[in-house]
């Protein structure tokens, strides 16, 4: 089997697997070796398959041995994936303040309009089933840091794509790499992550409570005050 068509195998088990339901965020991977023997493919062509899962924002990989060995999933492939990967490579270069202002403007509209739409009249139906998975799935005390941002990142993008707006949900993945990289540069100033990981929970839980609620003007407070208060915590005062 060529090398090209070996990584493909990898990925392409890999998102069917996702794409059923097989595997969710917050599961782990089996380890490379486990991965190669199991598909019959060399290790380097599964490490292939793994980058690039990894660039597309579908699992968070880390070094190491352990029972936190292993990729852990984020996200299930969907919304035009590959169209967004463009804006993607852009977002590591804007400034974290655009980042923040822009998240502030997207993010409390969307909760606001998710909140307005499930107390409407014709009650559209939104599904924040992705989001409520990737709330159970933060609760898990075996999560890294690192692991915790990126399906922390997640989650916004998931509210984002339950409005079913193509474009704001595109303009979120896009920045996925800009909001995990300074959610991820800001844990060097935090003194306590237990203790802000668990408020960001809370936060978080509150967010989605509000839109179930049918309370556009407290989902649109919360997210603002979620957004500002943790880059106010990792970023205003240190740099």
């Amino acid at each position: 089997m060529s090398e090209t068509r070996a990584w493909r195998t990898v990925l392409e088990h890999i998102e069917t697997q996702l794409l059923d339901g097989a595997l969710r965020p917050g599961d782990r991977l089996p380890g490379e070796r486990a991965l190669s023997a199991e598909l019959g493919v060399g290790r380097s062509s599964v490490r292939e398959a793994l980058r690039v899962l990894e660039v597309l924002g579908l699992i968070r990989t880390q070094a190491g041995s352990g029972p936190n060995a292993g990729a852990v999933i984020i996200a299930t492939p969907g919304g035009g994936m590959s169209a967004l990967m463009r804006l993607q490579v852009a977002a590591s270069g804007f400034p974290v303040a655009d980042i923040v202002r822009t998240r502030l403007i997207l993010e409390s509209a969307v909760a606001g309009e998710l909140a307005e739409r499930l107390g409407g009249e014709a009650s559209d139906p939104i599904d924040l089933g992705a989001a409520d998975r990737l709330l159970d799935a933060m609760d898990s005390p075996a999560l890294t840091a690192a692991e915790f941002l990126a399906l922390d990142a997640e989650f916004h993008l998931a509210l984002a794509e339950a409005s079913g707006n193509q474009v704001i949900t595109a303009t979120m993945a896009g920045l996925r790499s800009g909001i995990e990289g300074y959610a991820l540069e800001g844990l060097a100033h935090l003194d306590d992550w237990q203790a802000t990981s668990q408020r960001l929970r809370g936060e978080h839980r509150g967010i989605v409570a509000a839109i179930r609620a049918a309370d556009a003007s407290t989902a649109r407070a919360r997210t603002h005050d979620h957004i500002s208060g943790y880059y106010a915590e990792t970023f205003i005062h240190h740099h």
